[in-house]
C-alpha cells in the first residue's frame, strides 16, 4: 500500500514519459555507447594546441549565455554536421536538429546561462563541470532555477563538437518546478 501511495503522484510523469519520442533509457545508453565508438575513431584536436584552446573557448562562449540570436549565429560553428547531443531530455543528431532544439529552448526561456567551473581532458574526451541558471517563461516565471551538471564532449579535428552528453539532475533542474508534477515529485522525495 505504501508503494502505491508513492507511485500515485508519479502518474502524470509516467503519462508524459509514455508519450515522449525520446528512446527509452536502455536505448539511450546503447546509442550513447555506439556514439562513443564512432567518435573515438575520428581525429580530434591535439592536446595542448591552440585548436584545443579555441574549441574549449568556443563551446564555453556558446553555452555561457544563450539567446535566440547566438543560437542562430553560432550553433553550426560549434557543432559538427553529424554531431550527437543528448541532454537527458532529448537525443539529437546533426547540427541543424541541435540548432532547432536550442531555438525552441530559447523561445521558452527568459534566460539561460552556464558558468563553467572546471574542464578536464582524458583520452581525447573533455568533461565540462558547470552550474546552469535558467529563467523560464511558463515555469516558475521570473524565478531562477539553478542546477549542476557535467557535459562529456568530443571535438573533431576542426574543434567542432561531435559528441555532447549531459549528466544533470533534470528532476531538480526542471520537473520539480512543473505545476502539479513538481508537487508529486517533491512529495515522493520527502517520503524516501
Amino acid at each position: 500500500m505504501r508503494f502505491l501511495r508513492l507511485l500515485l503522484p508519479l502518474i502524470p510523469l509516467l503519462a508524459l514519459t509514455a508519450c515522449n519520442t525520446t528512446p527509452r533509457t536502455m536505448d539511450s545508453a546503447k546509442a550513447y555507447r555506439a556514439e562513443l565508438v564512432r567518435v573515438a575513431a575520428l581525429p580530434t584536436v591535439a592536446k595542448g594546441s591552440e585548436a584545443e584552446r579555441a574549441a574549449i573557448a568556443r563551446l564555453k562562449d556558446f553555452l555561457g549565455v544563450m539567446t535566440e540570436e547566438s543560437v542562430r549565429a553560432k550553433t553550426q560553428q560549434v557543432y559538427a554536421p553529424d554531431a550527437y547531443l543528448n541532454d537527458t531530455l532529448k537525443t539529437l543528431h546533426g547540427a541543424p536538429a541541435i540548432e532547432a532544439y536550442f531555438l525552441d529552448t530559447m523561445k521558452n526561456s527568459e534566460s539561460v546561462t552556464v558558468e563553467f567551473e572546471d574542464v578536464v581532458e582524458s583520452g581525447g574526451f573533455y568533461y565540462f563541470r558547470w552550474v546552469m541558471d535558467v529563467k523560464m517563461k511558463q515555469i516558475r516565471k521570473g524565478e531562477t532555477i539553478r542546477t549542476i551538471g557535467i557535459t562529456h564532449i568530443r571535438f573533431d579535428e576542426q574543434g567542432r563538437v561531435v559528441l555532447h552528453q549531459d549528466y544533470w539532475d533534470s528532476t531538480t533542474g526542471l520537473f520539480e518546478h512543473v505545476p502539479v508534477l513538481g508537487s508529486g515529485i517533491r512529495a515522493i522525495k520527502a517520503r524516501l
